[in-house]
């Protein structure tokens, strides 16, 4: 037992749609962990003053979701490196009185890619990235600090992608979004972080015959799992990833903090929450 009755939560506005709750609690039922993981849906008024109240809650943390990431980010008395270089967090714990904020996402798409292709190495690579949000901006720092050479940054608008680049700096290149093609025939990995291809929104518009036959595809996107462009890549004989693993794998530190185990990102976790995207 580790405990007693450890609590830790997830926050946003909506939040009611979020799988964390599944992940976290099939992890503490499988340690044998006294301790709760539950959705807690805050107004973007009242979250600074959630966040300033959960020490005396009794909460151990807390995960973060859209509107509050910037909040979370701005509240915490200590910024992990990958929150500074997004300005916006996902994980919240305790070290002491201080309140610390990491933004696991770019690790867990990192650990998810290499648990996928162990054979894969990010030095030197160059890295062809859809997308300019704050999805894309976790997957440059984290390519960044694997020593990628070049990370492509293609948007549709094409001023957000070089604020990313003026942000990141000399090795993420800005492009427009019609240079998506020409830009990424010697990529080592195409990233898609928008949401395009999601479920009910519109469609990914991304032709992959350009692409270096060891390219890997990967696609943050995981409702589909399958999205159009997964599918794509899979039929053309490419590698591709789901946006799934790094769901999984990015909910691995803050369990770890509030709770004092390391969890295992397993099938057995993944099948769980698959039924759940193949029930809703």
């Amino acid at each position: 037992m580790t405990g007693p009755g450890k609590r830790a939560c997830i926050i946003g506005w909506p939040v009611a749609h979020s799988r964390s709750p599944l992940i976290h609690g099939h992890w503490l039922e499988k340690y044998g962990i006294d301790g709760s993981y539950v959705k807690r849906p805050v107004q973007p008024e009242d979250a600074v003053a959630f966040l300033r109240g959960m020490r005396a809650e009794g909460l151990a943390g807390c995960n973060v979701t859209i509107p509050h990431k910037e909040t979370a980010f701005a509240v915490a008395d200590e910024k992990k490196p990958a929150a500074r270089a997004m300005g916006a967090a996902n994980t919240l714990w305790y070290e002491g009185d201080r309140l610390v904020a990491e933004n696991t996402d770019g690790i867990g798409f990192m650990n998810d890619l290499v648990a996928n292709y162990p054979r894969f190495n990010a030095k030197g690579s160059a890295v062809a990235l859809l997308g300019a949000g704050g999805a894309a901006r976790a997957i440059i720092h984290a390519f960044l600090e694997a020593g990628a050479q070049e990370i492509r940054v293609f948007n549709r608008t094409r001023a957000r992608a070089d604020a990313v680049a003026g942000h990141f700096g000399a090795r993420v290149k800005p492009y427009d979004w019609s240079d998506r093609m020409d830009r990424s025939c010697d990529a080592s990995i195409l990233v898609n972080a928008t949401s395009l291809g999601m479920k009910g929104g519109a469609a990914l518009d991304m032709p992959l015959e350009q692409l270096d036959r060891a390219c890997i595809v990967a696609d943050l996107v995981y409702v589909p799992l399958v999205t159009p462009l997964v599918a794509a890549a899979r039929e053309r004989g490419l590698s591709a990833m789901d946006g799934l693993g790094m769901l999984l794998h990015q909910a691995v530190p803050g369990f770890a903090k509030w709770f004092g185990v390391t969890p295992e990102v397993t099938p057995e976790l993944r099948a769980l929450i698959v039924a759940d995207i193949e029930g809703r």
